[in-house]
């Protein structure tokens, strides 16, 4: 009787277990969902060690301990993916030293990325400072892909770069569509750009993203640009400084339809997880300082795989995190150079000079530079901004690495011919890294957090007083040049920087001024060669400007 009852139960059992075997619409239970790690640097600026080379201290940035980050996550997830931003082959003095005094052994940011096996790397803006043969140099060097889909060969319709990716993941695949800052022409000398154009990334991601999902069949869309935020999420005011289309994340998600992710860099902040209009953006701050980290849970439905789940954040570079020994093996021999160049006294100064106080007082480490640019351009007037709040001379001996921390970026120097109506709207303008007055506050008190340092320029040449208690267009006061009022109409030489003859910063006014000397050779290199000449540095201001009240 026993028999009779369970044999039954037992068949039932049975085919259920058969049934269970076999794939449902294709699929096991198993299959039907899977996760994705998609990982993102950007904006690493050449920081290869974790080192500041302009203090050469120890500091918690570089790819060499992302490195360590990226191969933890490997090892604890099968399904991973590693995209960059851009802005990579420049930034520190071990790529300015690559690319300027020894370009001959490759890239060392490409041997580092090739060695951590990057799926793509979208174009920034910085990749054109030292001009399309340094460029294509290292984008050959790369065993991975350089995007952008919105610069092509000028006057045609194909794109210079590849577009973008499509990478089948457990059986997922992912686009990745690399998008450009179109900034460059603002910013860049021309011959660095020369036979491209760069268009209007909104356009241009209406135009790609159809393609990844139809004909590419993309079942996961990502968006890697050099782009970030461009407007306060808390009260939806641009923010301040912006060349147009230069940054447009939030108008690419509101406006695209079919995008899941975006990797967001440029605008170098620390962005763990915004969501808009679905679209998860996230951005891992600059120099290396952090990795951002996506998780997308993907099910099937028997037709497609759909994102049902999804985490995003940045991970922090701290002390814990230990550099990893290949990336600093690859390194090595740049290091090697680079310190030697940076290490080599040039001249000597009596007194120490700083420069954390020069966007509120006149600072002799910042005549330092406004004389270089008058005498390198024999120029009546010169415009310089504070690149490095930390920039240090020290008492005693100066060095390569002291110049290379005041002067910072890539510029070139360029003189102008300008009206002195044109170097007051200048000033004018500069003067908006103040908000409104509010008595009973200091200057420093009154910086207008939107607006970087950098695009606060200090004039030498002139007299003037800033006066904050006045509205913005009004706060430049008793303007003189060699101790008179100057005259709208007044013609002078101003020594400038190419980034500012561009507009970079919004500096218009400068718009169809008539160039009258452009030097080959970065500023930095001007100043270097300044102090090897003169051996000793001017240590007192000229106190030509102040702040009132």
């Amino acid at each position: 009787m026993k028999s009779r009852t369970i044999a039954p139960a037992f068949f039932i059992l049975v085919i259920a277990l058969i049934a269970l075997s076999f794939p449902l619409s294709g699929f096991s239970v198993a299959d039907k969902r899977v996760q994705i790690v998609m990982l993102g640097t950007t904006d690493l600026h050449g920081n290869l060690y974790p080192v500041d080379y302009y203090t050469n201290n120890a500091d918690n940035r570089g790819l060499a301990k992302i490195a360590t980050l990226i191969r933890q996550i490997r090892k604890d997830n099968a399904n991973v993916m590693l995209i960059d931003s851009g802005d990579t082959i420049q930034g520190t003095p071990l790529e300015y030293y690559h690319n300027k005094k020894n370009n001959t052994p490759p890239d060392p940011m490409m041997l580092a990325m090739n060695e951590l096996q990057y799926d793509a790397m979208t174009v920034g803006n910085h990749e054109y400072n030292f001009g399309l043969k340094v460029l294509e140099k290292a984008r050959s060097e790369a065993k991975f892909p350089w995007l952008s889909a919105n610069t092509y060969d000028k006057g045609t319709s194909q794109t210079h770069y590849q577009p973008y990716i499509v990478k089948e993941v457990a059986g997922v695949r992912i686009a990745v569509l690399g998008l450009t800052t179109p900034g460059i022409p603002n910013w860049e000398n021309a011959p660095n750009y020369a036979g491209l154009e760069f268009k209007e990334p909104l356009s241009e991601a209406k135009k790609w993203v159809p393609v990844l999902r139809g004909k590419e069949r993309a079942d996961v869309v990502v968006i890697a640009m050099h782009m970030g935020l461009e407007e306060d999420l808390r009260t939806g005011e641009l923010n301040p400084g912006q060349v147009q289309n230069e940054n447009e994340a939030i108008a690419i998600a509101r406006q695209v339809p079919g995008v899941d992710l975006i990797f967001m860099g440029h605008t170098h902040r620390d962005v763990p997880s915004v969501v808009i209009n679905g679209v998860q953006l996230l951005q891992a701050n600059y120099w290396g300082r952090h990795l951002a980290r996506t998780d997308l849970y993907m099910e099937n439905d028997g037709t497609r795989w759909r994102v049902y789940a999804r985490s995003a954040r940045t991970i922090a570079v701290d002390d814990k995190v230990q550099a990893d020994a290949e990336l600093l093996k690859i390194g090595e021999p740049y290091d090697r150079e680079t310190q030697s160049w940076l290490s080599h006294a040039i001249g000597e100064s009596t007194a120490e000079l700083t420069a954390g106080e020069a966007t509120f007082r006149d600072t002799a480490i910042l005549d330092l530079v406004q004389r270089v640019q008058m005498e390198a351009g024999n120029a009546d007037v010169s415009m310089v901004a504070s690149f490095n709040e930390k920039a240090r001379i020290a008492r005693g001996p100066v060095t390569v690495r002291d110049i290379a921390g005041l002067y910072i970026y890539e510029n070139t120097l360029v003189v102008l011919e300008v009206t002195g109506q044109q170097l007051r709207d200048a000033l004018e303008h500069s003067a908006k890294y103040f908000r409104p007055y509010e008595p009973g506050k200091s200057a420093r008190d009154l910086v207008d957090e939107k607006i970087p340092s950098y695009n606060f320029d200090i004039a030498e040449g002139v007299t003037y007083q800033l006066n904050l208690a006045k509205p913005f267009g009004q706060r430049i006061e008793n303007l003189q040049f060699r101790g008179k009022p100057l005259l709208p109409d007044q013609k002078l030489r101003l020594a400038t920087n190419n980034y500012r003859v561009n507009g970079g910063g919004g500096y218009v006014m400068y718009k169809g001024a008539p160039v009258v000397y452009r030097s080959s050779q970065e500023i930095r290199e001007l100043i270097i060669d300044w102090v090897e000449r003169h051996k000793t540095i001017p240590t007192e201001p000229t106190n030509n400007w102040k702040i009132v009240p």
